[in-house]
């Protein structure tokens, strides 16, 4: 199913009238579309296929949150180590697991340099490499 958003939209192409004419009302704003709370929000870049069962792919956008509660079998950003990981948080057993069998479970250790940064709240398809360094 497609939810048609009403958009605010000018293009400068002579022709015939677009179908989605009817629907342009207010501009759009993707900070408003995708975070909820700015403050506690932070956008990271997946890398990697580990993810891949939960629609999460190499390049997509993810959108995390520092105010959603933490939960069990969340997608969760993690530091494990001074790196970020994105996985799936099994907290009754402390394992970190990944959507594809090609990846074991992760298990926390007391002995880990490891903190939860925040819970995945959405993810964007980018079919276009961002240009970023």
């Amino acid at each position: 199913m497609l939810k048609v958003l009403k958009l605010k939209i000018q293009a400068g192409i002579v022709g015939f009238e677009s179908p989605a004419s009817g629907y342009v009302e207010r501009s759009i704003n993707l900070d408003s579309l995708l975070i909820d709370k700015p403050a506690a929000t932070f956008i990271g870049l997946a890398q990697g296929n580990s993810m891949v069962g939960d629609g999460i792919f190499d390049g997509d956008l993810l959108i995390i949150s520092r105010s959603e509660p933490i939960k069990d079998n969340a997608v969760v950003v993690c530091a494990v180590g001074g790196e970020f990981v994105c996985k799936r948080l099994d907290m009754r057993n402390r394992r970190l697991l990944s959507s594809s069998p090609d990846y074991p479970p992760y298990q926390i250790s007391d002995a880990d340099d490891f903190a939860i940064e925040g819970t995945v709240i959405r993810s964007v398809r980018l079919f276009k490499p961002l240009n970023i360094q």
